[in-house]
């Protein structure tokens, strides 16, 4: 069996709007740039019409702003370049000689200096915050897809829409191809796949040798060299047994999936055990 989602199977919360931060950290970087120039020019802009209307002391600050957002909305790499162009377009638009790169007055080295080391200063402290909030929200996402996937499995009376709701809940974890096997002693009795890589000889050799051992087969590494996915098995009381086959990119393999992983096998044992014996109930 193989095949995509269907607008039956159910739906994995949060929403994608329910997590702005990561949304942010996910755009472009060449938009993620372009909104941190824009944001320091706008700041140079706003700097130089006090600074003509109005005496104000530490006017270098307002520089410190659009990097304390570039640092919020789009990580380290921009916070750091607004806080070099603010420093830049503080020097060349409000220290004198001005228009020119050149300082005359030792004092407004210093101030450059100060306002490069308080945005570099700011820029790590909003990035390392931001980076634990979108890190809370992955979180809270995550564990919402489990209970979700928890509660449709409840809801699931065959073997096939079991395995549909396992591969809907990882492929929302992973964004990854995945193949689901529900493995007896001689044959592949149930296969379903998502996102286009067919299982070669050596991916089932490698699904097997995981549920014989009980220890997850990682793709790439001796004795299976050429496959492609990591392998985890699903311990069942029946005589079949499943495996969970996820092909990660190795660039952008998740540092810690096994968690994940093992809690969608240890529900998809239960859901199976449990499908198990509403077969033998019913064949009495």
């Amino acid at each position: 069996m193989s095949g995509q989602s269907s607008p039956q199977e159910f739906k994995l919360l949060p929403e994608p709007d329910t997590l702005p931060a990561l949304q942010l950290s996910n755009a472009p970087v060449v938009i993620r740039y372009l909104v941190t120039v824009a944001m320091t020019a706008i700041a140079t802009m706003v700097a130089v019409g006090l600074d003509s209307a109005v005496t104000i002391p530490n006017l270098s600050l307002v520089f410190v702003v659009p990097v304390l957002i570039a640092a919020v909305a789009f990580g380290l790499g921009p916070s750091l370049c607004s806080a070099i162009l603010g420093a830049l377009a503080y020097n060349f638009f409000l220290t004198e000689p001005r228009f020119t790169l050149r300082v005359d007055d030792p004092s407004n080295i210093w101030a450059i200096g100060l306002l490069f080391v308080i945005g570099v200063i700011a820029s790590a402290v909003a990035s390392t915050a931001r980076r634990r909030a979108d890190d809370a929200a992955l979180g809270r996402r995550q564990v919402a897809l489990i209970r979700s996937y928890s509660q449709g499995l409840v809801a699931a009376d065959t073997t096939e829409a079991i395995f549909s709701r396992t591969a809907d809940a990882l492929e929302a974890l992973f964004k990854v191809p995945i193949v689901l096997m529900l493995i007896s002693e001689d044959s592949v009795d149930l296969t379903l796949r998502r996102g286009g890589i067919e299982p070669a000889p050596v991916d089932i050799e490698a699904a097997r040798s995981s549920l014989t051992t009980g220890k997850v087969a990682v793709a790439d590494v001796y004795p299976f060299d050429a496959s492609r996915f990591d392998f985890w098995p699903v311990m069942t009381s029946a005589d079949s047994g499943a495996v969970i086959g996820l092909a990660f990119d190795p660039e952008e393999r998740p540092p810690q999936p096994g968690t994940l992983v093992e809690t969608v096998a240890s529900l998809l044992a239960l859901a199976l055990d449990r499908q198990h014996l509403r077969s033998g109930l019913g064949e009495r």
